[in-house]
């Protein structure tokens, strides 16, 4: 026996569930449910995008204090690694220089350098991507430009290269300096045009104008940015060039020219260009001016 809410006619006992009206479409998955204002279903909306971030937004000093600490010991690592490496091979390759004078030649230090370069980019790129959880070259600054533009920054460095050769011709001249002494055979020129062209390029402006521009960028402004950076760079050759002074001034030139081009397009990739251009045009000239490196006298290049 159950309870009635109404009389005889029309009653519904109690607990029991009133069927909907004939006339309303109920769906039968609710997953099926649109929102009123779009039509589309609720969970396909996507959520508002992520604005990427700025370099400047990315990098921090701690990042530049942990870099600057881990130079030393990539440095030392690298070193070892290539003297190793030299006295393992030696008598298997014939080499007959002790390892002592194999640290002279230029050889031996351009391998110790890329290696050395390695450990850098690697280091760089595990800040990016492990302690910053952000894509390597997009985070120090890469913005991919168009083919047009490739072609007028490679034309600019090449312009740069003509500029410099031109100013130091005016300039008092140094008979000698270091790094005229490591083109000392065909070879070694050759080794040391290729690295000049393509991976020193690249390497030096990932930490110039993409690690250190980011920092300095965000503590004092991009003028701050632009006039460090180029200064810092020029330091970082004033070993190789030493006492040429006016090689080391052409440098600054140079440096803040690539400076400019990182600070005024806000991308790393004008000044990655220029100097692979610049690089290419001085090497090229030196290639052609020497008989093919067979009679390197004075020169300059970065």
């Amino acid at each position: 026996m159950s309870l009635n809410l109404v009389g005889p006619n029309g009653v519904r006992p109690l607990g029991e569930r009133r069927s909907p009206p004939h006339n309303v479409n109920m769906p039968e998955d609710p997953e099926n449910l649109v929102t009123e204002a779009s039509g589309a279903p609720a969970e396909s909306v996507p959520p508002p995008p992520v604005p990427p971030l700025l370099p400047r937004e990315i990098w921090k000093w701690r990042d530049l204090l942990l870099f600057v600490v881990f130079l030393p010991f990539a440095l030392m690592v690298s070193t070892l690694m290539v003297l190793m490496g030299y006295a393992v091979l030696r008598p298997f390759a014939g080499w007959h220089a002790s390892v002592e004078l194999a640290q002279r030649n230029p050889l031996f230090l351009l391998v110790m350098q890329c290696v050395f370069y390695v450990f850098v980019l690697g280091f760089l790129f595990l800040l990016a991507r492990l302690q910053h959880q952000q894509p390597f070259w997009k985070s120090l600054g890469w913005q991919k430009p168009s083919a047009w533009q490739v072609a007028g920054f490679l034309l600019g460095g090449g312009g740069l290269a003509v500029g410099v050769s031109l100013a130091l011709v005016l300039l008092p001249d140094v008979k000698e300096f270091p790094l005229e002494k490591l083109f000392n055979s065909p070879i070694a020129s050759y080794a040391i045009g290729a690295f000049a062209i393509s991976v020193a390029p690249v390497v030096e402006e990932l930490v110039f104008r993409g690690l250190l521009f980011a920092i300095l960028e965000r503590a004092a402004g991009m003028r701050f940015a632009v006039a460090i950076t180029a200064v810092l760079f020029a330091g970082l050759h004033v070993q190789e060039y030493w006492p040429a002074w006016h090689h080391m001034l052409m440098i600054l030139v140079v440096g803040l020219v690539f400076s400019l081009a990182r600070g005024m397009t806000g991308s790393l990739a004008p000044s990655i260009i220029l100097h692979i251009g610049f690089n290419a045009f001085i090497m090229t000239g030196l290639f052609f001016s020497t008989q093919h490196f067979r009679a390197v006298e004075g020169f300059w290049v970065k």
